[in-house]
């Protein structure tokens, strides 16, 4: 007789099956992880844009809507598009229009800035913005959580 070591087909197959449902479980919960982790970018750069705002109004007596007045700059690869104003910091306004955006500006007493991006890869997008109170709102949830 033959003493033969190794794996049968059938038991391959079995432990291919295995890690295949563990994969089937374990990608939508990193994916909805993933996507979490980048709204958390939104309302921390929304959070900055406030903090710079205030300062700069403490400076000039009035808001403004420059990134380049109030000197912010989001840290990183930017997931979303940020809007001040005119001005824009992320992709091009024209080829990622939101309705949101003409609300985004700054006057004397009052300002608003807007966060928008598309973080998991579905049709709608997802649409936060802050005000001169601190008041961070979701305009659009793209999770739908």
């Amino acid at each position: 007789m033959r003493n033969n070591k190794g794996f049968t087909l059938i038991e391959l197959m079995i432990v291919v099956a295995i890690i295949a449902i563990l994969a089937a479980i374990a990608i939508p919960n990193f994916l909805s992880f993933v996507s979490k982790t980048r709204r958390a970018e939104v309302k921390s750069n929304l959070e900055a844009i406030f903090k710079a705002e205030l300062s700069y109004f403490g400076e000039n007596n009035m808001f403004s809507n420059s990134f380049n007045e109030i000197r912010w700059v989001p840290v990183g690869k930017a997931q979303y598009t940020y809007t001040a104003g005119d001005e824009y910091f992320g992709k091009s306004l024209a080829s990622n229009p939101e309705p949101a955006i003409v609300a985004a500006g700054a006057d004397a007493l009052t300002f608003s800035a807007y966060g928008w991006g598309n973080i998991d890869s579905d049709p709608i997008i997802d649409t936060w913005h802050i005000r001169q109170d601190r008041v961070m709102v979701e305009d659009t949830d793209d999770l739908g959580s």
